[in-house]
């Protein structure tokens, strides 16, 4: 009887152990599920840029956010900050850093401080045309570039036309480069562009680009240089009325995003965020040769008066730039290979 007794005890101990195993994988399988779950969890992210909400690139960002939305089926969503509501360039770029703010527009000028290669983009009339500047915006040469600020916490994901930028001031139009001699113009706070306007005779003032227009106002600088919606979504041609077609830079905007967050997408994710960039791209593109036409026409009505240039003066002025830059053995790569698209 003791041993019938304690065979029984023992199957029953046995049994209990199975189950209590069993209950611990299945909740071992929950937790795992609950992990799997939390991938997929959603994101509000910020995306901030100093420009209005008429201007061309927030349609554009508007459009990438909404297709971010739908691709991911609203497990990423955004809220755009325009209008320099977070700050200034310079400003919003430091938070994305932090991971403060998740993903900002950038002129690529203002990232040479961050990676000497973004340096390229602002080398005056390396581009021959409009045509060979998209042939290289969107070959795999700008795809390196992108990935060369990873360390300094952002990484590029796409571009945005910015247009050829030309000098404009309040009252003198710049059709020789000795027109420069004793303007203060506003730049970009780009190494390179402050380099040029030196080497063509002006004076460099960078500023804020939300600064320009008081500065103008108030003489603290004579002019700046941009492409003609500066004149009409920025209002300068309230107060610049000589635009030059110097068109000596054609520099692109950059929509970057923060190394942490895009560490926290999962990869369909990803795939959904560079889809999307690229179709806000195109349309961005469409947009701005209207925007560019239709900026004119409202210039004009400003009484802003648009001024012809011969460029041969100015190229040969910035020589010493380009000799400067092919003295970089990486950076000379990449304009060999920006050349080589000139077709």
């Amino acid at each position: 009887m003791k041993k019938i007794l304690m065979l029984f005890v023992s199957v029953l101990f046995f049994m209990t152990l199975v189950a209590c195993g069993t209950n611990s994988e299945s909740e071992g399988e929950s937790e795992g599920n609950n992990e799997s779950d939390g991938a997929a969890e959603s994101k509000e992210l910020k995306l901030a840029h100093n420009l209005s909400e008429d201007h061309p690139i927030h349609t554009a960002l508007t459009t990438f956010a909404e297709s971010v939305e739908e691709k991911t089926d609203g497990t990423v969503t955004m809220e755009i900050f325009s209008n320099g509501v977070l700050g200034s360039e310079k400003e919003v770029l430091e938070q994305v850093q932090s991971g403060a703010v998740d993903m900002t527009k950038v002129s690529a000028g203002a990232l040479e401080s961050f990676s000497n290669q973004y340096s390229v983009f602002s080398l005056p009339y390396i581009f021959t045309s409009q045509e060979h500047y998209r042939n290289v915006m969107e070959s795999d040469v700008v795809d390196g570039i992108y990935q060369s600020t990873s360390d300094n916490g952002f990484v590029g994901l796409s571009y945005f036309d910015s247009g050829a930028r030309s000098f404009y001031t309040k009252d003198t139009p710049i059709e020789t480069p000795e027109d420069l001699n004793g303007l203060k113009i506003r730049v970009m706070d780009s190494p390179t562009a402050i380099e040029m306007v030196n080497l063509l005779g002006g004076t460099p003032t960078p500023l804020p680009y939300g600064e320009i227009y008081t500065a103008l106002q108030q003489g603290v600088i004579d002019g700046a240089e941009s492409n003609p919606t500066a004149l009409t979504t920025g209002k300068h041609g309230e107060v610049a009325k000589a635009f030059s077609y110097s068109e000596h830079t054609i520099i692109p905007d950059i929509l970057i995003v923060s190394t942490k967050t895009w560490d926290s997408l999962t990869d369909e994710q990803k795939q959904a965020f560079n889809e999307a960039a690229n179709e806000a791209r195109e349309s961005h593109t469409e947009l701005w040769d209207a925007a560019i036409e239709e900026a004119v026409n409202e210039a004009k009505e400003m009484g802003v008066e648009f001024n012809e240039v011969d460029k041969a003066p100015f190229i040969e002025a910035v020589q010493p730039l380009h000799d400067e830059f092919s003295e970089d053995a990486e950076i000379a790569e990449i304009i060999n290979q920006m050349k080589e698209l000139d077709k």
